[in-house]
């Protein structure tokens, strides 16, 4: 292992989801969970007509990397249509399994220490899950 699991600019990433509150009245709403550590998300996604994220609100209850994760997104996501949340996700996910060269989100490299936890894998993917299913929840209702 090349870095400590949790340092300075992953807890300082973890208590930022509190800049990004539930949403009063989200377009969706969806709640998810990682079966393997139990982390937990509400997560709330607003879009425009286009179906482009214009907010994006959660309440977290994950491990600091899953924590980290969720900010990373709700940072970065505003502009960002589904292709591109998606895309972020299989990339994610590709690179746990050591296919592919760290993720090209925003950030994410400071996440690389987790790559050699896979206990904390779930954790870090729920936020981008979460965020898809926010997505197809959406194109479903209209």
């Amino acid at each position: 292992m090349s870095a400590p699991l949790y340092n300075r600019d992953i807890l300082s990433l973890a208590v930022a989801t509190a800049d990004f509150p539930p949403l009063e009245a989200p377009r969706h709403r969806v709640s998810a969970r990682a079966p393997l550590c139990g982390s937990a998300i509400i997560f709330d996604l607003d879009t425009d007509e286009a179906g482009y994220v214009t907010a994006v609100g959660m309440h977290v209850e994950a491990c600091a990397l899953g924590q980290a994760s969720a900010a990373l997104l709700a940072r970065h996501a505003v502009g960002r249509g589904l292709a591109d949340i998606r895309a972020a996700r299989d990339a994610i996910a590709g690179w746990f399994r050591n296919e592919g060269a760290v993720p090209d989100w925003p950030g994410f490299d400071l996440l690389a220490p987790a790559r050699d936890y896979p206990a904390r894998h779930g954790a870090i993917l729920l936020p981008f899950d979460a965020a898809v299913t926010a997505f197809e929840g959406q194109a479903a209702a209209a």
